[in-house]
């Protein structure tokens, strides 16, 4: 009897990569003999300062109706985004799981076998895993050597063929913000549709949300993992013209937001104490990587540093790393970045001294 059947897989994943994600603090500990409360995670750019204990409460407020199916499309969570942005909900979808739902949804309402997607890189490879399925072909794009983007490269690839240009700002890994200028660019020369992944935009000191206002073919992905602390929850939501979001509906999963999450996403957005002091803590931080790790740091608007290590390769410094008990991410996983880039996430104080410390170490054996 055959143990699998790779006919029945559909051609368009063949080629796709499998997605590398962050390693997790039990695989480290398993791996080194670690105790996992000693472990430092900074590979996932998660907030350290946890969730709001505001949506811990509301959590545990609402654990007893987990029987009951929640509202199929999240409108409460839809109501609470439109006050945090300012949005009328007629502009606002809530995905999950977290923004990489609100991508899936896009794609399998935008993309048909053949169409073509622009990818700068190095940047988020979920994009292109998720178009793919869909039967998108990837065209990629470098940064320019600075590693900010290259609008007049990203306009050249455009083809008639072009459904999708992805940009991330700020980027992950570089940190780097797009030009509104670039943007504006793109908006007007492309025939397709521009998805804004702002996953990291409360970091940052521009968000592009107002072009929703101005464009018809702009959507904007955000997320509530990482400043809002709720990567567990999994919620994402985008920012859309109205004609899209009506065609977005006829296909987004039903109920794809628990009880639990919604009740969170809302008690959240609600809590600007807690999203003020993380705001703080990752500025302070970067800045800090910034003046204090001896290797080049490129300036960030999120919060993570991406630092090139060279003349040593990304996967020894990783290791280094995980053997002191601190996760941080090799890029090597992302198409574009080389060797010899590392991010990190932004931690408390005393994590990023110890953080600094390792580095200053490796930095000594040049």
């Amino acid at each position: 009897m055959s143990l699998s059947r790779p006919e029945l897989i559909k051609p368009e994943i063949a080629g796709i990569a499998e997605y590398v994600p962050g390693k997790s603090i039990e695989d480290i500990a398993r791996k080194y003999g670690l105790d996992p409360a000693s472990i430092i995670k900074l590979g996932s750019n998660e907030n350290v300062l946890g969730p709001s204990q505001k949506a811990v409460e509301a959590i545990e407020a609402h654990s007893g109706k987990v029987n009951i199916y929640p509202s199929s499309d999240a409108s409460e969570l839809v109501e609470a985004i439109s006050a945090y942005t300012g949005f009328p909900a007629g502009n606002i979808c809530a995905s999950g799981p977290g923004m990489d739902g609100l991508l899936d949804n896009l794609m399998r309402l935008l993309i048909s076998t053949g169409d073509e997607i622009i990818l700068p890189v190095p940047t988020f490879s979920y994009y292109e895993v998720a178009a793919r399925a869909n039967g998108a072909i990837p065209v990629h794009v470098n940064l320019n050597t600075d590693l900010s983007l290259d609008a007049d490269a990203v306009m050249k690839a455009e083809s008639s063929r072009t459904k999708v240009i992805f940009l991330c700002s700020p980027n992950n890994p570089t940190g780097k913000q797009v030009a509104e200028e670039d943007l504006r660019r793109i908006l007007e020369h492309t025939r397709g549709l521009v998805f804004v992944d702002e996953a990291y935009v409360e970091f940052s000191d521009h968000n592009f949300s107002h072009l929703v206002n101005e464009y018809d073919n702009i959507i904007i992905g955000r997320t509530l993992s990482k400043a809002f602390g709720l990567a567990g929850m999994r919620l994402g939501y985008g920012i859309m013209p109205a004609w899209l979001k009506q065609q977005y509906m006829k296909i987004a999963t039903p109920f794809s937001i628990s009880v639990p999450s919604i009740v969170a996403g809302v008690a959240a957005l609600s809590d600007s104490a807690h999203l003020q002091k993380s705001i703080l803590c990752a500025r302070e931080g970067r800045d800090f990587f910034s003046k204090n790790i001896p290797f080049k740091v490129y300036e960030s608007q999120a919060n993570f540093v991406l630092v090139d290590v060279s003349p040593f390769k990304s996967k020894d410094v990783v290791e280094i790393f995980l053997k002191k008990g601190i996760i941080i991410r090799d890029c090597r996983s992302f198409k574009g970045a080389g060797d010899s880039f590392v991010r990190v996430t932004v931690g408390t104080g005393v994590q990023n001294e110890k953080v600094v410390e390792v580095f200053e170490e490796i930095s000594a054996q040049v």
